[in-house]
């Protein structure tokens, strides 16, 4: 009879062992690069809701549109002035907002990530409607707004000659307060509405934004009536640096903004690199950060938007 070697033996089982520790390794390789992948698609989904949201809401932050059968001097409702109460479509800060009731009110305090804040007169069709009867618009969050009155001059076009009257319109506006904050110790973009009660607690929107920041193409500050100034962008300043030009007030400086150029960092949900070499990135200003030993992607998404309702 014969049999195996002892040699022969351990020939085979250290060929098996090297199969096996290939195999292993492929897998663990694959299982890795897999881990990477499903992470960053979900990073390109987490950043690309953020963008849009915001983005949006840039976009619509000044709304104030002509209504029908107004008179030449009330054509749109008086929300901001000189018709109405508010200086501001937006206002940002380089750290965190101390709450107010309104953009006019806002101050900022210190803090590692931007916010910014928006209002525009709101209606069904901008807004998502709420699901109560009567429908109105929401906020960002999804509470009902209020409605404002206000006693306008209207004209009556079914007699000839027209003439006009005085008349109650309601409308609502919209204040939408963004910002980064902790929502089960996962850094989240919140956002602070003005719907419901006006004291209705900020609600997070999307997960794993880290941080947040803007920055603010603005034209030269008007020497001459706005009307007539060169509506080009001179320059990107932070809202820090906005707060410092000079001769103006605040509401001058804050509608002289053309442009808004954001940038969100977003973090991978949970650890997926093995070294904290493969988790370096840049931060929203550019520069490298190699000092997150938590394992986690990081990656900053960028958008700049221009303004299209200035109230200046």
């Amino acid at each position: 009879m014969k049999g195996f070697s002892l040699i022969e033996l351990m020939v085979s089982l250290t060929i098996g062992l090297i199969i096996a520790v290939a195999a292993m390794s492929a897998y663990m390789g694959a299982s890795g690069a897999s881990r990477v992948a499903a992470a960053q698609g979900r990073m390109y989904e987490d950043a690309q809701a953020a963008l849009i949201i915001l983005t949006q809401q840039l976009r619509m932050a000044g709304n104030n549109p002509d209504q029908a059968n107004r008179t030449a001097g009330s054509l749109r409702n008086p929300v901001y002035s000189p018709l109405g109460p508010a200086n501001f479509i937006i206002r940002g800060c380089d750290g965190n907002f101390i709450d107010g009731p309104n953009l006019d009110n806002l101050n900022c305090v210190a803090g590692p990530t931007g916010s910014i804040a928006v209002n525009y007169e709101a209606d069904i069709f901008n807004t998502i409607p709420t699901s109560t009867t009567p429908t109105a618009p929401s906020d960002c969050v999804g509470n009902r707004l209020g409605s404002i009155s206000a006693t306008v001059p209207t004209v009556i076009t079914t007699t000839i000659p027209f003439s006009t009257v005085t008349s109650t319109v309601n409308y609502s506006v919209a204040v939408n307060q963004f910002y980064i904050g902790s929502s089960n110790n996962i850094p989240s973009l919140f956002c602070r509405g003005n719907g419901g009660s006006g004291n209705e607690p900020p609600q997070a929107l999307v997960e794993n934004i880290e941080d947040m920041q803007f920055s603010y193409g603005t034209m030269p500050l008007p020497t001459v009536p706005a009307s007539t100034a060169t509506a080009q962008v001179a320059g990107y300043q932070t809202a820090t640096q906005l707060a410092l030009l000079t001769p103006a007030t605040d509401a001058i400086r804050w509608g002289a903004v053309l442009t808004v150029r954001l940038c969100v960092l977003v973090r991978s949900e949970r650890p997926v690199v093995f070294d904290a070499t493969s988790a370096r990135y840049l931060t929203c200003n550019g520069n490298p950060d190699n000092t997150q030993t938590d394992l986690r992607l990081r990656r900053a998404f960028y958008t700049t938007v221009v303004l299209r309702n200035r109230q200046i």
